[in-house]
């Protein structure tokens, strides 16, 4: 499937942090300079496959570019990546530990909406204007009419949830948008050979006994543009996408490349992805939510088995309260309150928990130091994390960079 996409799609050909071609700073900077001059539109195509990069250039755009005097249609895809919306939870939305072992990138977008799953095989547009001109049903009616132009008998209809069906029944469009002060944009996806297989694993939430009121996704049947076309070409999707912006819009087709990695085009980009990719951001802004639920431990040396009940209350990502009900005889009552004085505070974050179990370890004798590394993995696990090999002491506890 990749080198099918590598082929049919040269346009985002390059290394795998954005393009190779040596032209591609000159030809940013070229179109750096279309931003601010008396065009009515252009259309942008991305040379990254970066989604951070290509998120910060969303916001630089409307940031940056007087969107009254003109609109702009920016092209891009992305390596495998979830992307929640500004107002989920990503511990209710994903399987983290999942996505982390199988390389899968997780994001925060500044717009609403649901969890999206990028890769490959899924094309983004991003349609700017002002807020004035918004109008997210004529743009779906270009993507519609494209594919109509593109493959007459393909029946595909924009939804009043802005989506976009084929055939009435499976989805291979959907849509999120920001409204600012005198700009907007709305972006959506669009499947052509995405990787099916990663939707149904890695949207399911990991984290046990989770309550929230974060944005909700609503799951839909999905398929791909060339489940029904397979000779459906990358080439004339972008094509047809450029044609029919230029004609609904008044705007030339020409499509011009950008590099969002390019400070000297874009000034102040870097930052802005640089925000993107840290913690505070992705899971930092998730809305409070709660964690109650069992453990079920057993002791390695005394075949002992216990059930407690964890209770955790996360704010801004962090733990700000934390109740552990363990048995007496499984942990004295001062060594359970102070596992939940200690995990207060911390991040939400396996890497965290581990850490802060690791220092209890150094100062407990070898029994009660058993009987945390149990209660660690326990909560580990409730996490949704896979089970951790080695001990506290020797700092073997795999580190979570998501």
């Amino acid at each position: 499937m990749w080198s099918y996409i590598g082929r049919k799609w040269p346009l985002f050909r390059g290394s795998v942090g954005g393009c190779s071609c040596p032209r591609v700073t000159q030809v940013t900077r070229a179109c750096s300079s279309l931003l601010t001059d008396s065009r009515k539109g252009l259309v942008l195509y991305s040379q990254s496959t970066d989604i951070y990069e290509n998120l910060s250039l969303e916001n630089w755009i409307e940031d940056n570019v007087d969107l009254e005097q003109r609109n702009i249609l920016l092209l891009w895809r992305s390596r495998p990546a979830v992307v929640i919306g500004r107002h989920q939870n990503p511990w209710q939305e994903c399987n983290l530990s999942l996505m982390r072992d199988s390389g899968i990138t997780l994001a925060r977008r500044q717009s609403g909406g649901g969890t999206v799953f990028h890769d490959l095989g899924n094309l983004n547009l991003t349609f700017f204007a002002s807020k004035k001109a918004y109008n997210r049903q004529r743009n779906l009616k270009v993507i519609t009419e494209a594919l109509k132009c593109l493959r007459p008998g393909l029946e595909v209809e924009a939804t009043k949830r802005f989506d976009i069906f084929l055939k009435g029944q499976y989805k291979i469009s959907g849509s999120a948008s920001r409204i600012g002060r005198k700009s907007s944009y709305h972006h959506c996806t669009l499947l052509h050979s995405a990787d099916q297989s990663a939707l149904s694993t890695v949207f399911r939430s990991s984290c046990q006994g989770l309550r929230s009121n974060a944005t909700p996704s609503v799951p839909s049947p999905v398929a791909n543009l060339l489940d029904v076309d397979p000779s459906m070409q990358w080439e004339e999707l972008l094509d047809a996408l450029a044609n029919q912006y230029s004609a609904e819009f008044g705007v030339s087709s020409a499509k011009n490349p950008v590099s969002p990695a390019d400070e000297s085009a874009f000034p102040g980009v870097s930052r802005v992805a640089a925000e993107l990719r840290g913690w505070d951001w992705m899971f930092g802004k998730t809305p409070k939510f709660s964690v109650q639920t069992l453990l079920t431990m057993t002791d390695n040396t005394s075949s002992a088995e216990c059930t407690a009940l964890l209770c955790v209350e996360v704010k801004s990502g962090v733990i700000d309260k934390c109740h552990l009900d363990l048995p007496p005889d499984w942990l004295p009552p001062g060594l359970s309150s102070k596992v939940s004085r200690v995990l207060e505070g911390e991040q939400f974050c396996p890497q965290r928990i581990a850490a802060s179990f690791a220092v209890l370890w150094r100062c407990e004798s070898s029994k009660h130091c058993n009987r945390l590394q149990r209660l660690c993995d326990a909560i580990l696990a409730a996490m949704g994390e896979h089970k951790h090999k080695g001990t506290l002491a020797g700092s073997q506890v795999r580190a979570v960079t998501m």
